[in-house]
């Protein structure tokens, strides 16, 4: 028997925040397709199934063009029309900018900016004339600092914000909302994962990641221009950064992130 829940989708969706925004949505009545890099991702949707929806689990590379495209043939082959779409797969690379490999550097690029517009450009034209839809779109509290130790990961991110604020405006009108996801340091492996388990900041306080993404859902359902995701102080800190002198923020900043022996 056809679904008749609406359709959304989540990039990242095997772990950490994406996992817990796909889990929103079946939570609130979505049938749900999610995409992640590893295997991981058909455990991820055993999960959501759980929560008696349909859920879809798709393994592509959101570094590529192909994996990017082989997703979105995925979702369209589901032969229904995506209510929602969160696009939320991004990665880190701690370290100096000195010693990084290149290659680590334009792979974090690939996957947090060129994937993202890959993605947002077959999901506004496939929202637009259907006159409905959301996107929300995860950037980071980095995107309102300096970052150095994550020098190319903090503008990646600023610039999924400034895309999300721009693409926003846009389609103003349109019945398609965008919405963009701030959160602070979470309790995920994200910074494990970039090479950051010696520094203060994986070892320091972390937001509940199931706050997080519930904090982004309601924000796209409500039509939110943008929501810092964490608790109070990680809020208080992006008001603090459109303050603070630039050098200031990355030199607190570099404190956090410089890797420890």
């Amino acid at each position: 028997m056809a679904s008749h829940r609406p359709l959304a989708f989540v990039t990242g969706g095997s772990s950490g925040i994406g996992l817990e925004l796909a889990k929103q949505f079946a939570q609130n009545g979505f049938d749900v397709a999610i995409t992640a890099s590893s295997d991981k991702v058909h455990e991820a949707a055993r999960a959501l199934r759980d929560l008696g929806v349909e859920a879809y689990p798709h393994r592509a590379d959101a570094g590529t063009y192909e994996g990017v495209e082989s997703f979105w043939t995925f979702v369209e082959g589901l032969g229904r029309p995506v209510e929602a779409a969160a696009l939320n797969v991004g990665i880190g690379r701690g370290g100096a900018f000195l010693d990084n490999a290149l290659e680590d550097e334009f792979r974090l690029i690939a996957i947090n900016i060129t994937g993202t517009v890959h993605l947002a450009k077959r999901v506004v034209q496939h929202m637009v004339p259907n006159k409905r839809g959301r996107i929300l779109i995860t950037s980071s509290i980095s995107a309102t600092q300096p970052t150095p130790y994550e020098t190319v990961y903090g503008p990646s991110k600023a610039f999924g914000f400034m895309f999300a604020e721009s693409l926003r405006e846009e389609l103003r009108g349109t019945g398609v909302t965008v919405t963009a996801l701030l959160p602070g340091a979470t309790d995920s492996r994200f910074h494990k994962n970039a090479g950051m388990a010696t520094s203060a900041i994986d070892n320091g306080k972390k937001n509940d990641k199931i706050e997080v993404a519930r904090q982004g859902f309601e924000a796209l359902m409500n039509d939110v221009d943008h929501v810092v995701g964490g608790d109070e102080e990680t809020k208080q800190q992006v008001v603090e950064n459109r303050r603070t002198p630039e050098p200031v923020k990355a030199r607190r900043h570099a404190e956090l992130t410089r890797l420890r022996e």
